[in-house]
């Protein structure tokens, strides 16, 4: 071959395919000016074979907008023992110029990064690409093909994303015989084309973008799929379902014999209550075992990702994740003669909802239902539903080392999840708990004198959710300096200049107790002064209000809260000799049925006091509701920055 029989020959190498080329100059799908890049082109085909293998080949091309586009030129493809990339590719279309080209064997192999609360060991790798000139202008595109044998005969075609979609498409292709069953979710469902040989193919176009906004629900909550199950000749299987019954059967199976209690285990139930009383008392003592003794390790090899280790091996190891801590509780628990089931859920509310189908990718965490004892009572047991088989159960997070038994982190809370029983499966509405169970008490005793300067106690009680953080935040922290840190913070929201000049914690290590802050502190120059006038704030320390809802654009999504949250302030400011109070603030009673805000400041003798209550009831709120929650925390804000007036004049 001449000369330039080679140069044509590897110049034909480098170009795009064309596919890419075919939409390199489309009119671009609507977009604003924030958005980084437009996905012109997206193509899933799925070939389910006869021995339950799938093959997947995923086809995308993306034009870049904005600097920050130029993330879709690095690649990243999964892959595992059940999971084989068969074929990797990438290239660019720049704006001028010749193509380029990226092969496999310029790929990467790299596990996947650990981060905080991930697995410990895990045979999950990634395949990276990263494709040469991602620039604004230039289209970047890939293929790549996987081969794997699932655990369930699933798939999800997740079409919208964070960048708007010019057109998408997905493809089936199934043994004769077979049979699907297509859910969608969040998105108008779309019939699709019949190709003819046990084949079909969806075609979207015009996706609209999800435009992340804070307190949103998480993005597999809002944003459009559709989850496709394949089913073998006959019907449902082993390795598939149609339902959550059949989903939760499924788990049954996958967890059989795993939470049986040998010699080990009963011994050491019996040594953690032997002195309890009741059967709660057994049941918090194990559950203090659990949490405490058993450290968060996911060892996560094969099917790892999805079967809890024996009960035995996380007993003797004394460590496991999220479903191995389960399993082993709910061994023990059974020792004493309490039953218990599997609920498995996502740790961010709002990722499965009541329209959800049921496959298995949309859950990421495991607790337990444990069945209460016939006549089991406790204030402190309020994580509770009354099941209309199984009777009174109490949710409980083993993995949560910090939020005590009856009780459940707020993130959980309010959510969808699916409870296995020996019936199979269900999907449950986890109950939002009693607002008092989480928030913030807090008293001060105040005195303020003729400068404007101001000092001294306070008294923090934190709740719930409110003292688990605070726990988190100390856990590593053993110098009361540092400790110390965290009241600054709190103060530091509200005033300008202070010094504290004595702090001590409460029921750091008694997480069965709320957490307790005393202080004092001194704020120079907190009072403005005008002449015989003292401007002062009630409103002290502390601050409810947001400006969450302060956009320009209207809100897209509802708003998530934390969980249930009562708060509660009493500020007692005693004035300085002579002066007597002019004006006060008015009350404020505001009650949406989402959150209530109430304050009143009175004068008491020789006192200025200062009260209010902050109250979530309704941890999501309708994005058709934002103007109300914007006006309720507008109210909030103009409340905490009102002053009283004192003048100075003769007792």
């Amino acid at each position: 071959m001449g000369l330039m029989a080679l140069a044509t020959a590897a110049a034909a190498s480098t170009e795009a395919p064309p596919w890419m080329h075919a939409v390199a100059n489309v009119p671009l799908p609507a977009h604003d000016e924030k958005t980084d890049a437009v996905l012109l082109y997206s193509e899933k085909t799925v070939t389910v074979r006869p021995n339950r293998e799938i093959d997947i080949t995923v086809r995308e091309a993306y034009k870049i907008l904005r600097p920050s586009g130029r993330e879709h030129g690095l690649l990243a493809v999964d892959f595992n023992p059940r999971r084989r990339i068969t074929g990797v590719h990438g290239w660019c279309i720049p704006a001028s110029g010749r193509d380029y080209e990226v092969k496999e064997r310029d790929a990467a192999e790299v596990s996947l990064p650990k981060i905080e609360g991930s697995e410990l060991i895990s045979d999950v790798k990634a395949k990276l690409l990263q494709i040469p000139a991602a620039d604004p202008g230039n289209i970047i595109g890939y293929e790549y093909r996987t081969e794997e044998q699932p655990l369930v005969l699933q798939d999800v075609w997740r079409f919208q994303q964070e960048n708007p979609v010019r057109e998408s498409r997905y493809t089936l292709q199934l043994p004769s015989g077979w049979e699907y069953k297509a859910a969608w979710l969040n998105y108008p469902e779309a019939h699709p084309t019949e190709a003819g040989g046990n084949q079909w193919q969806w075609t979207l176009g015009d996706v609209k973008a999800i435009r992340p906004e804070e307190q949103m629900p998480p993005a597999v909550g809002v944003a459009g799929l559709m989850m496709v199950s394949f089913f073998p000749p006959g019907g449902a299987g082993s390795d598939s379902f149609a339902d959550w019954r059949g989903m939760g059967a499924w788990y049954q199976r996958l967890t059989k014999d795993r939470r049986d209690a040998d010699p080990q285990i009963k011994a050491q139930v019996a040594a953690l209550t032997a002195s309890a009383a009741t059967p709660l008392d057994k049941m918090k003592a194990i559950a203090r075992f659990v949490q405490d003794q058993v450290r968060y390790v996911a060892i996560e090899l094969g099917i790892g990702g999805w079967q809890p280790h024996p009960a035995s091996e996380v007993f003797a190891h004394r460590y496991g994740d999220c479903k191995d801590k389960a399993t082993l509780m709910a061994a023990m628990l059974s020792v004493i003669g309490v039953d218990s089931y599997y609920v498995v859920i996502n740790s961010e509310r709002g990722s499965i909802t009541p329209d959800s189908p049921p496959y298995i990718y949309g859950f990421d965490h495991v607790i337990l239902a444990i069945k209460l004892p016939e006549g089991t009572a406790g204030s402190a047991l309020v994580a509770t539903m009354q099941h209309p088989k199984l009777g009174r159960i109490l949710f409980f997070d083993p993995t949560d080392e910090l939020t005590p038994f009856g009780q459940l982190h707020g993130r959980l809370q309010d959510s969808y999840a699916m409870l296995v029983t020996p019936d199979g499966g269900e999907l449950i509405e986890v109950p939002e708990l009693p607002g008092a169970t989480t928030g913030i008490n807090r008293k001060a005793d105040l005195t303020l004198d003729a400068s404007g300067n101001l000092k001294g106690d306070v008294t923090e009680i934190r709740r719930g959710d409110r003292a688990a953080s605070e726990r988190w935040a100390l856990r590593t922290m053993t110098k009361d300096s540092d400790r110390i840190k965290l009241i600054e913070t709190v103060l530091a929201d509200s005033l300008p200049n202070f010094q504290i000049t004595k702090a001590t914690l409460l029921n750091f290590t008694l997480t069965d107790l709320p957490l307790g802050f005393n202080y004092s502190f001194e704020a120079a120059n907190y009072a403005r002064t005008a002449g015989q006038l003292l401007l002062v704030r009630p409103r002290v320390i502390g601050s409810k209000s947001s400006a969450l809802l302060e956009t320009k654009e209207p809100r897209q999504f509802p708003v998530e809260f934390d969980g249930p949250e009562h708060d509660v302030d009493t500020f007692e400011i005693t004035l300085p000799p002579g002066y007597l109070v002019e004006d006060l603030p008015p009350p404020v009673d505001v009650d949406y049925s989402f959150a209530s805000y109430h304050s009143k400041t009175e004068a008491v003798g020789s006192t200025i006091r200062y009260g209010r209550t902050f109250d979530v009831k309704e941890l999501t709120v309708p994005a058709a509701r934002s103007e109300e929650l914007k006006k309720f925390y507008r109210i909030i804000a103009s409340d905490e920055r009102n002053t009283a007036v004192l003048r100075l004049g003769s007792q």
